[in-house]
C-alpha cells in the first residue's frame, strides 16, 4: 500500500466508528493537560470523523474537568488503538469547544438517543452521587441539554503505528490548512 493510500485507510477507518459503535476504534482517549501541567487521559466515544477535514467530534459534560482543561489548553491528542489490525492512531492537533445552545452542540444533542441524553442530566461528573440520577432519568431532555457541549478536534498531525511481528511501521502524516496532507514521513518504529 502506498504511503498516501495508508493515510486515507486511516481516516475511513475513523469516519466508519463514528458511525459503527462495534468498530475497534469507537472508544478513543482524548489526552489534555490539566492546571497543574499533569497529562489527563480519558476514555471518549468518537461520535463522528471527517476524513477531508481531519475532523473529529466528541461530546461531553460542560461540568467535566476535560472541558475546562481544553478551554484552557486547546492542544491535545487523541489516541485509538484497533486490537483487530493492531494499528495505533496518535493524533495531535486542537479542541475547540462549542457550548450548550451553539449551533453544533444543538445540531449534535437533537441525533442524541433519550438514554444518552439522560447521562448528562446527572450530577457533575466526578462528585459523589446524588438522588439527581433519579430525576435525570425523568428529565433528561430539560435538564442535560444546559450540559452539554461537543469537542470538535482537529488533527494536525497523524502518528500512524502498525504493530505486526518482525514487520512494525510507522509514519508520520502532517496536515496543513483545511485539512491537505502536506507531508508524509517513514520512521522507525
Amino acid at each position: 500500500m502506498k504511503l498516501h493510500e495508508v493515510d486515507a485507510a486511516a481516516w475511513a477507518d475513523l469516519e466508519l466508528a463514528g458511525k459503527d459503535p462495534n468498530s475497534g476504534l469507537r472508544y478513543v482517549n482524548l489526552c489534555s493537560v490539566d492546571p497543574n501541567g499533569h497529562p489527563q487521559a480519558r476514555l471518549v466515544v468518537l461520535r463522528s470523523a471527517d476524513a477531508k477535514t481531519r475532523t473529529i467530534e466528541i461530546h461531553t459534560d460542560t461540568r467535566s474537568q476535560k472541558w475546562r482543561e481544553v478551554g484552557a489548553n486547546p492542544s491535545v491528542t487523541v489516541l485509538a488503538f484497533d486490537p483487530a489490525r493492531g494499528q495505533q492512531f496518535r493524533l495531535r492537533g486542537t479542541a475547540e469547544r462549542h457550548d450548550p445552545g451553539s449551533p453544533l452542540a444543538t445540531d449534535a444533542w437533537d441525533r442524541l438517543s433519550p438514554w444518552t441524553r439522560a447521562t448528562y442530566a446527572g450530577g457533575p461528573p466526578g462528585e459523589p452521587p446524588t438522588d439527581e440520577r433519579h430525576v435525570a432519568t425523568e428529565h433528561g431532555d430539560a435538564i442535560g441539554k444546559v450540559n452539554f457541549g461537543v469537542i470538535f478536534f482537529r488533527a494536525s498531525e497523524l502518528d500512524w503505528f502498525q504493530l505486526q511481528r518482525g514487520a512494525n511501521r510507522r509514519l508520520m502524516f502532517s496536515y496543513g490548512s483545511g485539512g491537505k496532507l502536506v507531508d508524509i514521513r517513514e520512521l522507525n518504529p
